[in-house]
């Protein structure tokens, strides 16, 4: 495989059917025929999960790697469930099998054994997502079949195995004899699949390699007496024939060579394989070189792999149609609800056309950075035969005129200066350009061409109304939302760190376009057809979640470099997350700890290029109530006497609070407004663990139902999907079913709003005695009842619950996992103070929207968000605006403002009221370790408060898999300290997986002799609660209750009479 011409490359881009998507581009010559294959390479840590998502949205194939001694890890997991969700291709390599001879000491039985355990675990993964779908399927066939019929006939009983049985998962599997497997040492340089050996052996033998192909891998051995392949070598203990014809001759290869050194063997092997080895390779001091040397002219790694993805991967033109509508369908969007133009283009990608009557679709993965001397127009190229001719005779020139007038040296010093100027216009030292990773879906891209930049928001329908009919974006055309028109810059091919210009890329293609920095910030859809639709946004598996602040060296000085330099970062990096937060810190926001030193070190050395500081890093929290405990904090059942403390306690936090402000001994809070107009009683209650992950985990539907529900407030309509209608459905019935009990009846149907941010894992609920509001699952309602309508400043409460959950009183961090009822809101405004609290349907006067009253406000008149100076704007003319507002603006401010203030500080007084309590981010932690560091990596694992799930040995092997969990406040110098503290023998793997309830109480205060010996000042053991509450209050600049000074000590001077 050597170097390839630029032009052939060209051509090749133009046969879609010889493309392989898989960042190095190789040419390969497989049979005669030219390939042209895209390897993207994406790096194998967790944290950079994303540089993955970004491959796999542009390539139709994947080649997944996993290591023989480690097996399926985590991270092998993850990459399978992204190839899964992007509806990619994969195919296996297992690599590094030196390792089972040289470190395992494997024979080649029991490494085919492990080998076998390994295709397993991989298939197992693929298999279970392979399961979830067809049920996936299967039920959502069934749902359509019961409302067609009107219901169940009679009992059925589910067969839930019928979906799996029709299903043909034939080419689903992992398997040597379906060629999509290779085993290989990348390091030794070998590397083979078994159709290899197949084809070998069948000459040798003369079987059919057809029959070898069936038979290489499997219960299969070889009957010598009768020269036939017989079936059931585990029963009769006979080798099978992957152990006789593959592994046994690898590992006399190893045993001669490696272990042994037996140069006659060698040299036996040598010409028995038909090899010839320099020298210099056979003479040198390390066996492997030899090993190398030998192994990679007899099983070359490159052309096992490289055969494979020919024959196995699909090219462009063999895109499934159910990927094309899967990335045309932005969240809640149906395919088939799509305009006609934008169905239209799903041929245009099934066929991959290149005319130039095809509309060019191009999706952009990544923006990624490249310094300015890396430019094709900025390197320096090798001269021509004609620029060196003509370089001579300008020598010869200045030399004749030096001979000529030999003071004279400002003449020959013209052409030099110009010589200089040329070829170093256009390199700017050091700047950054961008560039957008892409690959082309359908027609052709030129440089310079004109193309709409469609933002994530973009509907297709709405732009084909606005624009007219056949327009182009030669054309000027009005502004639609979220579409932008321009000019694409220069077509870059990728050749690894190298890249070539290109004047036009067809269709299937990956490429490089420049230009795009000031329209794309990290990924979007570019075409040139207004009906095209953004594509879906990409599968992030790593959640950011590490942030710290930073600033400059020198702030006065520097600041402006910062900023552009973090913009230019966000741009780069796909997961990171640049933040200003209200004090005016810069955050950064990453995956993980290696994630945040490659972003540091971006920044320093790339990007902005000064020194910086960065801040301790800040970790997130959650505020929940819980349950009253039954135990004290030493695990002693709280009696009668404790008891009465705690209410003693609770009386007086009660004398502490405000005149406004009663709290019953229920926990529900009663809080009245500055002005005296209003009161307000909230209780707020626990929610069950099992609803809090379902509300976090189905955020996306809640917010698609937020947007249905405004859009129904606002007069419009918005379509959702059936299936999305099925979830919302789904989610409804669980949430039912984990809300059982007297507190919970019909809460559910009676809920208010969810928060923070109007889909958090906290709700409101609506207790009050006649007020019946429009449901938040009106989007499966199929009619609306008239009596059901939004009482005025509805909105008001909804805002408040929105602050209080944004920001918990514990340490200013939002809360999860709390309901909040309200049970009281009484209203006494000026003019009407002899009507009710309830707005009752039948009365019209209350709900007139002439404006002229003081409820003459409607739902969809007041504004949506949650600012505390919210104001009312009643309709109707300007004499009722003005008595409105004399009679609700006083010296408290606007009422709706006051009744947000109140409902915020109601939540919280009803949060305090009940047992308070942190909850801490946690990561999943799997460790590798031999027997000898297993008490170590538990010594470090107790010292930073992690938990051990699980502990198991490898088998066959002398290594222990440790699952354990660790909150991510002590993750910070963990995987260093546990490489350290096992001398490199361990390495964990850390991955963000829930939230979890500290159970200590942070407020807690010993009381008895027992509890201060535990837990009191001179004690070993601190509040792990307290401790991080005051960490975040005091980075906050909140009040932290501490003792400055511990042990103080009178000042003594060295005067005796002083």
């Amino acid at each position: 495989m050597g170097h390839t011409s630029l032009d052939k490359i060209i051509a090749l881009q133009n046969k879609p059917a010889n493309i392989r998507n898989l960042c190095i581009l190789a040419h390969v010559d497989h049979g005669g025929e030219d390939y042209l294959i895209n390897l993207i390479d994406s790096p194998g840590h967790v944290d950079f999960s994303s540089e993955v998502s970004t491959a796999v949205r542009l390539c139709d194939g994947a080649i997944v790697i996993v290591d023989a001694v480690e097996g399926v890890c985590p991270q092998t997991q993850a990459v399978l469930r992204q190839a899964w969700l992007e509806n990619i291709r994969p195919v296996l390599v297992i690599n590094k099998i030196d390792r089972l001879i040289g470190e395992l000491k494997l024979t080649s039985q029991e490494a085919y054994t492990h080998l076998q355990k390994i295709l397993e675990q991989v298939n197992a993964v693929t298999g279970s997502l392979f399961t979830s779908k067809v049920l996936e399927e299967r039920a959502e066939k069934d749902s359509e079949v019961r409302e067609a019929g009107g219901g169940d006939n009679g009992e059925q009983v589910y067969d839930w195995s019928a979906g799996l049985e029709e299903s043909d998962d034939s080419d689903l599997y992992f398997s040597p004899d379906q060629g999509n497997v290779v085993f290989a040492s990348a390091i030794d340089g070998w590397g083979f699949s078994i159709h290899q050996f197949a084809h070998m052996y069948s000459q040798k033998m003369g079987i059919r390699s057809e029959v070898l192909l069936k038979t290489l891998w499997g219960d299969f051995y070889l009957n010598a007496k009768a020269k036939k392949i017989m079936k059931g070598a585990q029963s009769k203990g006979k080798k099978p024939l992957f152990v006789q014809l593959v592994l046994d001759n690898i590992w006399s290869l190893y045993d001669a060579v490696v272990l042994k050194r037996d140069k006659e063997k060698v040299e036996k092997v040598m010409s028995s394989l038909g090899v010839k080895v320099a020298a210099r390779d056979s003479r040198h001091s390390d066996p492997r070189v030899l090993l190398s040397a030998i192994c990679s002219q007899w099983l070359p790694v490159s052309q096992a792999v490289l055969t494979m993805v020919c024959n196995r991967l699909p090219s462009p033109l063999d895109m499934a149609a159910e990927r094309v509508e899967k990335l045309m369908c932005v969240g809640a969007r149906r395919f088939d609800c799509l305009p006609e133009k934008t169905q239209e283009l799903k041929r245009a990608f099934l066929e991959c056309k290149s005319d130039t009557s095809a509309p060019v679709v191009v999706f952009v993965s990544k923006m990624f950075a490249v310094d300015s001397k890396a430019l094709p127009q900025n390197k320096q190229r090798p001269l021509t035969q004609e620029e060196m001719a003509q370089r001579r005779e300008l020598a010869r020139q200045r030399h004749a005129e030096k001979l000529a007038a030999s003071q004279a040296a400002d003449a020959p010093a013209q052409p030099l200066s110009q010589g200089r100027s040329a070829t170093e216009s256009g390199i700017e030292e050091g700047k950054e350009h961008f560039i957008a990773f892409a690959r082309v879906y359908s027609g052709v891209v030129r440089k310079g061409q004109k193309v709409f930049v469609l933002g994530p928001k973009y509907d297709p329908a709405e732009g084909l109304k606005k624009l007219p009919e056949g327009c182009s974006t030669a054309d000027d055309l009005c502004t639609v939302p979220h579409m932008a028109c321009c000019s694409l810059g220069s077509l870059y091919l990728l050749m690894g760190r190298e890249l070539e210009e290109l004047e036009e890329v067809p269709a299937g293609n990956v490429l490089g376009i420049g230009g795009m920095e000031d329209w794309i910030l990290k990924s979007a859809t570019i075409s040139t057809s207004p009906a095209c639709p953004p594509f879906t946004p990409l599968n992030f598996e790593a959640t950011p979640i590490v942030r710290v602040a930073i600033e400059p060296k020198h702030p006065s000085k520097y600041m402006p470099k910062l900023v552009r330099g973090m913009k230019l970062l966000n741009q780069a990096d796909p997961c990171a997350e640049v933040l200003i937060q209200e004090t005016g810190e810069h955050v950064l926001v990453t995956a993980g700890e290696v994630h945040l030193q490659r972003c540091l070190d971006d920044l320093r050395e790339r990007f902005a290029k000064i020194e910086i500081s960065a801040s301790k890093p800040i970790i997130p929290f959650r505020e929940t109530i819980v349950r009253p405990p039954k135990v004290d904090m030493v695990n002693e059942e709280l009696g009668k006497q404790q008891k009465v403390a705690v209410i003693r306690q609770v009386k007086e936090e009660q004398s502490k609070y405000p005149e406004t402000v009663q709290v019953d001994s229920t926990g529900l809070v009663t809080l009245t407004t500055a002005n005296r107009m209003a009161t307000i009683g909230v209780r707020a209650i626990p929610l069950p663990e099992e609803v809090t992950q379902l509300l976090e985990a189905n955020s996306d539907l809640i917010r698609t139902m937020e947007l249905f529900n405004l859009s129904m407030k606002e007069g419009k309509t918005l379509e959702i999907n059936q299936k999305t209608l099925e979830s919302i459905q789904d989610l409804k019935r669980k949430l039912e079913s984990y809300m059982q009990g007297r507190k919970w009846r019909s809460a559910v149907n009676r809920i208010w709003s969810f928060g923070p941010r109007r889909y958090g894992p906290n709700i409101l609920v609506n207790n009050l005695e006649g007020y019946r509001r429009p449901s938040v699952w009106q989007c499966l309602e199929k009619e609306r009842s008239r009596a059901e309508t939004y009482r005025e400043f509805d909105n008001s409460i909804v805002s408040g619950f929105q602050l209080a959950t944004l920001s918990g009183p514990m340490c200013e961090e939002p809360l999860m996992g709390v309901c909040f009822s309200l049970e009281k809101w009484d209203m006494k405004l000026p003019r009407q103070p002899s009507e009710g609290d309830r707005v009752s349907p039948d009365d019209p006067a209350r709900l007139d929207r002439s404006g002229d009253g003081v409820y003459g406000q409607t739902s969809d008149q007041e504004a949506q968000g949650g600012s505390e100076s919210e104001s009312v704007v009643p309709t109707g003319s300007s004499e009722g605006k003005r008595r409105n507002n004399s009679s609700l603006v006083d010296c408290y401010g606007p009422f709706s403002g006051q009744l947000i203030a109140a409902m915020k500080e109601a939540c919280r007084y009803a949060f305090q009221a009940k047992p308070q309590r942190l909850m801490a981010a946690m990561y999943t932690c799997e460790i590798m370790a031999t027997a000898e560091v297993l008490g170590r990596v538990y010594g470090v694992l107790s010292k930073r408060e992690g938990r051990v799930l699980q502990e198991e040995m490898k088998e066959g092997t002398e290594v222990f898999i440790i699952k354990a969990v660790l909150p991510v406040a002590e993750s910070f110098g963990f995987a260093d300290e546990i490489r350290k503290r096992t001398s490199g023998l361990a390495s964990p793997q850390l991955i963000f997986s829930h939230w979890e309830v500290i159970s200590s109480d942070p407020f807690w205060v010993p009381t008895t002799e027992e509890e201060y010996l535990h837990f009191g000042e001179k004690a070993d053991s601190i509040n792990q609660a307290l401790k991080y509450m005051n960490g975040v209050r005091r980075r906050k600049g909140l009040y932290v209750e501490e003792k400055i000074v511990e042990h103080a000590e009178k000042q003594r001077t060295l005067g005796k009479n002083k």
